[in-house]
């Protein structure tokens, strides 16, 4: 009975070779063996024609087939050749596919941090707006200013107002160009530019932007009170700005580190005090001739994220193309009429007939004055008198007044 189902067991598992003094037998069960003579007759695994697709299941989509991971070149003869991409680079792809969920980058080498820098870049990644901010608050964070060192926004309202999260995520910023932004005294970007991500700025440009004393006193308040901000500021330009007047020279001289100042077209005139309190607290003297610092040709955007800026730029100009064709076209048809008000309404409301050039510059030999951080308010009768002495006064000057902090000085504060 156990041969019967040995025998029933071997036959449905197929046949079975032995090979026995260097020839190969057939065993059918345990009853019969047939001896084969000549060459084996040769098994496939597979038929031919037989192909394998490397596939992925991604979402909805269980079949997509993924080419991604493939380098595809041609050889001498005009084939077509696959090979497979290396490691490095297959992770450096899924990394920057999934960019935003990446926690840090602080450790990372600046080389590989760039190429994957060019690897998000490509994927559109920094134009799309719910990737954007958090991708380039990650590299700015690790990488600072090679991400972003110098930004020009002259003359881009909308770029400034559009993409506001993703200009406030740059770290690191050495020279920032906002002329003619039109921002006023309470644009978000200007709040921003107190921020500690901003405090190794040493160029800025705030031309014809329509501010007033009262966005000074708002700007260096942290300068002031804190000793944060913009302490590091070397070059201040305000041309353009008629709102402000000689008493809104008394917070730019919180920035001890000025060896530039730009104040044409401002209520500040030539005969004023304030041109006296700008020679006294920051050593700074009127220049003959136009300083290179305010030609506006040395900030230019540059760094990792240099495209990125150009690509937005690019999608404001289309948007506004299209704004302007719908306008012109309700126009025509009488849909609605638009009332265009002059930009200058809104930023300076107060004109200038011919606008005094006021700039002022340190002389080259001259050092910057001294200001310890701690204590300054207990060594200000010390500092008045050598400053006296330097000046050439033959009595020391009044003892200064510590600075009232007002409610908008408070309001400042109360953000850090």
């Amino acid at each position: 009975m156990s041969l019967l189902t040995n025998a029933s067991t071997a036959l449905e598992a197929g046949p079975i070779y032995v090979r026995e003094q260097g020839q190969l037998h057939l065993l059918n069960g345990a009853s019969s063996l047939k001896v084969t003579t000549g060459k084996p007759k040769s098994m496939r695994l597979f038929q031919k024609g037989f192909t394998v697709n490397l596939c992925i299941e991604d979402g909805d989509k269980p079949s997509t087939c993924r080419t991604d991971h493939i380098v595809f070149t041609y050889t001498k003869e005009g084939n077509l050749r696959y090979s497979p991409k290396s490691l490095f680079d297959v992770v450096l792809a899924f990394i920057a596919d999934n960019i935003q969920h990446v926690d840090s980058l602080i450790g990372f080498p600046e080389q590989i941090a760039e190429k994957l820098f060019t690897a998000v870049e490509a994927r559109k990644k920094f134009i799309d707006p719910s990737t954007s901010t958090m991708a380039l608050f990650t590299f700015g964070k690790a990488y600072g200013s090679l991400v972003l060192q110098s930004l020009c926004l002259r003359e881009r309202v909308t770029l400034a107002s559009e993409r506001l999260k993703e200009i406030q995520s740059f770290c690191g910023l050495k020279c920032l160009d906002l002329s003619s932004c039109k921002l006023g005294d309470d644009h978000e970007l200007l709040r921003h530019l107190t921020s500690e991500s901003l405090m190794s700025l040493t160029t800025l440009y705030l031309g014809d932007n329509g501010l007033s004393d009262c966005g000074l006193q708002k700007m260096t308040a942290p300068v002031r009170v804190l000793r944060r901000g913009l302490g590091n500021l070397e070059v201040l330009d305000l041309s353009g700005n008629p709102r402000i007047s000689s008493h809104g020279m008394l917070y730019v001289c919180c920035f001890s580190k000025l060896r530039a100042l730009n104040i044409s077209g401002t209520g500040v005139t030539p005969s004023c005090s304030s041109i006296q309190l700008i020679q006294s607290k920051l050593s700074l003297f009127p220049a003959g001739e136009p300083l290179e610092e305010f030609q506006h040709s040395c900030c230019k955007t540059e760094g990792w994220a240099e495209q990125v800026v150009y690509q937005w730029e690019r999608l404001c100009e289309r948007q506004h193309e299209k704004v302007g064709c719908r306008t012109v076209a309700q126009q025509f048809y009488g849909v609605n009429k638009f009332i265009n008000l002059d930009a200058d309404e809104f930023s300076n409301t107060e004109q200038i007939k011919e606008a005094v050039r006021l700039q002022f510059h340190r002389k080259p030999n001259q050092d910057l004055p001294v200001q310890s951080p701690m204590n300054s308010t207990i060594g200000s009768s010390k500092r008045g008198t050598d400053r006296a002495k330097e000046i050439g006064c033959s009595s020391p000057p009044a003892k200064c007044k510590r600075a009232e902090l007002s409610l908008d000085d408070w309001d400042v504060l109360n953000c850090y």
